[in-house]
């Protein structure tokens, strides 16, 4: 399996998962839902382990620079960001009064009960939260800047490498099985289908949106580094998919890791950037809340401005920070947003639930395959 290649076996993973989920017996799927539930636990008791394990070392080991490359590299992400919102705003302004004049208004229910669930469940609290995750590792990590000492360092880097074990002998084999249940899962529940049904065009345009600001992203990537854009692309696929799965850019970690290495970024520069970027840089599901505000709002014949959008893009950048470690957290963390800054009513903020959780998983792989391009640009500007 290991020659077969991480990629092929995620496709694999996904087709497989929509097959089997369309004529296998109820008792299947719910075993299939058990492991997802253990692995997703225990992949949310690993996501703080993976931030500290590898941002404190990394900035810890970058020394004086290590302000200069935090700085750097959150102001690129939260740039991109809101890049993406703007990018997401101009093209749904454009289009929507076209593609959506005659689309009726509907309703539905939180998609998420429609998924089987586990025959058990097994609760693996994480030691701490993704962003007191963050927190610390930056706190330790620039402790050890300044202080410039061996010890912790010695310690943390040991660490790391324990981390590494964790990733490569549990996480990595078992995520195309974790990614076939989700897929079957899904299938079997028939939400995806019945919400896309109505809103197919707005979901097509979302990931159009998506690819053009990807080729956007490499492109300027690819000029700076003097690099084929298209091939660095092609070589973060794996992160792509495998995130199309699992829906969490925080648990796609490990496969954005090796991808931004494989494309030339330097290790050090790598192992600080992408789990920072993780958290921190959200383009894709910018661009998808966004895209469905504007939609909602629409078919509820609310009104919208570049005035009121601007300082909802703005926040998102912000307050979405820790919800790449739990798949649909976008969404739910920018509700406060939608109620207080577009006023969106209960109705409005079931429809916008339904459409986004039908495509979360295209959002969260336009993240983390952006975050491949934002850490080589990052390594490029680093001096």
């Amino acid at each position: 399996m290991k020659r077969f290649g991480l990629l092929p076996r995620i496709i694999l993973a996904i087709i497989a998962g929509i097959i089997i989920g369309t004529f296998t017996p109820e008792w299947f799927i719910r075993v299939l839902a058990t492991f997802n539930g253990l692995f997703g636990n225990f992949l949310g008791f690993a996501i703080p382990l993976i931030i500290i394990g590898f941002i404190a070392p990394g900035i810890g080991s970058i020394g004086r620079g290590a302000g200069k490359l935090l700085g750097m590299t959150t102001a690129i992400a939260y740039l991109s960001t809101i890049i993406a919102g703007l990018l997401a705003f101009f093209a749904a302004q454009a289009l929507y009064p076209a593609i959506l004049s005659n689309q009726a208004s509907k309703a539905f229910d939180d998609p998420s009960k429609a998924l089987l669930k586990p025959f058990f469940e097994v609760e693996m609290a994480p030691i701490m939260g993704v962003m007191t995750a963050l927190l610390l590792a930056f706190a330790l990590g620039l402790g050890m800047a300044a202080l410039k000492g061996n010890t912790l360092q010695n310690v943390m880097v040991e660490f790391r490498e324990i981390v590494e074990m964790i990733i490569e002998k549990i996480i990595i084999p078992l995520l195309p099985i974790h990614i076939f249940g989700i897929f079957a899962n899904m299938t079997q529940g028939g939400q995806v289908s019945a919400i896309i049904s109505v809103f197919a065009k707005v979901f097509v345009m979302i990931i159009i949106l998506h690819i053009l600001y990807l080729c956007v992203q490499y492109t300027a990537a690819g000029t700076l580094r003097k690099q084929n854009p298209f091939t660095m692309l092609k070589t973060m696929l794996p992160a792509y998919f495998t995130a199309l799965g699992t829906q969490s850019s925080a648990s796609t970690i490990p496969v954005t890791l090796d991808r931004a290495k494989k494309i030339g970024a330097k290790e050090r520069i790598a192992d600080f950037s992408v789990p920072l970027l993780a958290t921190i840089h959200l383009s894709g599901s910018t661009i998808t809340l966004v895209s469905c505000a504007m939609a909602v709002m629409l078919l509820q014949n609310e009104a919208y401005s570049f005035g009121s959008m601007l300082p909802f893009i703005l926040m998102l950048g912000i307050t979405m920070v820790a919800a790449p470690g739990v798949p649909g957290g976008a969404v739910m963390a920018a509700i406060g947003l939608l109620d207080t800054m577009l006023g969106f009513n209960s109705t409005m903020l079931s429809l916008m639930i339904a459409l986004y959780l039908a495509q979360d998983s295209f959002g969260t792989a336009c993240n983390v395959t952006g975050d491949g391009a934002l850490t080589a640009i990052v390594d490029k500007l680093n001096k």
